[in-house]
């Protein structure tokens, strides 16, 4: 049981680590590539990888109609709704507010796991919560400004749901991998996003991807970010209870943030050393007190491969 926390903590860490230096990437490629454009390339590149790899593993596909419709939502909530409030929530406020808000994710996980999941709420899980947080603001601070900001705020707290709920959503299907999991909700991203595209098709054609840094920037964010980190990020879920994964999605602003240091001349405040030693404290307390973490029993035999 604890062996196996253990590797789900590990696969949680990596996809938090690959998408805090995935913001470094965006901040090289955003002035090349409009985000809505940017998300759905990401998603086509990370199908060719992810389809390519279930083969190479002689994935076997079926049909279990209750699981495809969680699937289906998982797409929707996770891949679509919550990536496109993201954007669009940042843009109206600044990704200091974005960092704030997002950081309830793990409350939001509690409350989802709570009532889905019938997981215990115990007091560890909020005050690990709450120390996450609060490492959190230590880190961006409080900084409220920006046009339309209130719009925006309401946007990414949308975005902190939506991405709780896909979380918690994806422990509740029990015969699907995490790879085939990965493949099926993009493939719904995809699709939903199309019209996005085909209404601004100005914004495609305009890229040059011809250029080296905007081919290694869609490498890196479609292969890695999305193919890799979305099926560790999944594959966690179905080992470490919901309430303790969601801290996980937190590592991310102290990889942004100091990747954006060594890499982009970023300053890092006295606050961000000890906002990081929050959160990666509140991981460990949460991590290491937590009862009810899945021993992935309910996941049969497809949730036991990556």
């Amino acid at each position: 049981m604890k062996s196996k926390r253990i590797l789900g903590s590990v696969f949680l860490t990596i996809a938090s680590i690959i998408w805090g230096a995935m913001f470094v990437v965006v901040k090289i490629i955003v002035d090349e590539v409009h985000p809505i454009q940017l998300v759905w390339l990401e998603y086509l590149v990370a199908l060719v990888f992810l389809i390519g790899y279930s083969i190479i593993k002689h994935e076997k596909w079926h049909i279990n109609w209750s699981d495809l419709k969680l699937v289906f939502w998982i797409g929707i909530i996770g891949n679509t709704i919550s990536l496109v409030a993201q954007e669009m929530g940042t843009g109206l406020s600044n990704a200091q507010t974005g960092s704030v808000i997002t950081s309830t994710i793990p409350a939001f996980m509690i409350i989802f796991g709570w009532l889905i999941l019938k997981e215990k709420m115990d007091k560890v899980k909020i005050f690990s919560v709450i120390i996450a947080i609060l490492g959190v603001v230590m880190i961006v601070g409080l900084k409220m400004s920006g046009t339309n900001v209130v719009l925006g705020i309401l946007l990414l707290v949308l975005d902190s749901i939506a991405w709780a709920l896909m979380s918690v959503l994806v422990k509740k299907v029990k015969t699907y991998s995490s790879l085939q999991i990965t493949i099926m909700s993009t493939v719904v991203a995809v699709v939903a996003l199309t019209p996005f595209i085909l209404s601004d098709m100005s914004s495609l054609t305009s890229i040059n991807f011809t250029e080296p840094k905007v081919i290694w920037s869609l490498l890196y964010i479609g292969a890695v970010s999305t193919a890799v980190a979305y099926v560790m990020w999944n594959r966690g879920l179905q080992i470490v209870s919901a309430g303790s994964s969601g801290l996980f999605y937190l590592i991310q602003p102290i990889v942004g943030s100091f990747l954006g240091w060594l890499l982009l001349g970023e300053q890092i405040s006295a606050g961000f050393i000890v906002g990081s030693a929050m959160i990666l404290l509140s991981v460990w307390i949460s991590v290491k007190y937590d009862s009810s973490s899945s021993s992935d029993t309910s996941l049969a035999s497809a949730g036991s491969n990556i």
